[in-house]
């Protein structure tokens, strides 16, 4: 059985992107994992609130990602290195707008490398507190947006995640009816950031 409530849920839109959801109750996910299980909803306004009913899963959503070593770009653009030399690679990610960092695991930072600069307690979906590493210096490109963040490093092969700040940062949006990743299409050819 799922139970859903929205979470921070602003006056909607006619074309409502539904960006954060609390799921439970759901064998697929633990207990309290803000998931990117997309809904499609009815809303009605009461004297107070917009009120939102039906819910529909769709789906979790993923998006290939480029990460690349920011650390390697400037070093060939400094020709320190070659541009075949710069350390990158195509990941499958979990887009989580729960989750607020980009999230890669210990067998993508074995390849890629990226600069540790701290140790910081993460709280995982199931409640537990761990320690891990944060990286610096990630680049992060989808389709023609990029930004460059830092990450924290899960342990294992655990599953990547896509956070809501490099999406906020790469100004991209979850399509609810389509289940994708999708540059903004009210700014389809550059990232446009709100500045207060």
């Amino acid at each position: 059985m799922f139970v859903f409530a929205i979470v921070g849920m602003a006056k909607p839109t006619n074309n409502i992107l539904i960006k954060s959801m609390l799921v439970k109750n759901t064998p697929l996910l633990a207990k309290n994992t803000t998931a990117v299980a997309i809904a499609t909803a009815l809303w009605f306004k009461t004297e107070t609130n917009y009120i939102c009913t039906n819910f529909e899963i769709m789906g979790l959503v993923y998006a290939d990602i480029i990460l690349i070593n920011g650390e390697d770009l400037i070093l060939a653009k400094r020709h320190y290195i070659g541009q075949e030399e710069i350390k990158q690679m195509h990941v499958n990610m979990l887009v989580d707008t729960g989750s607020y960092n980009l999230c890669i695991n210990e067998e993508i930072q074995a390849q890629l490398q990226f600069p540790v600069v701290e140790r910081r307690n993460g709280e995982t979906a199931d409640g537990r507190v761990i320690e891990c590493d944060v990286v610096d210096n990630v680049q992060v490109r989808f389709k023609n947006r990029a930004t460059t963040c830092r990450a924290m490093v899960l342990p294992g092969n655990c599953e990547p995640l896509l956070g809501a700040i490099p999406l906020e940062d790469m100004d991209v949006l979850i399509h609810p009816q389509s289940q994708q990743l999708i540059v903004n299409p009210d700014h389809p050819f550059y990232a446009q950031m709100k500045l207060k």
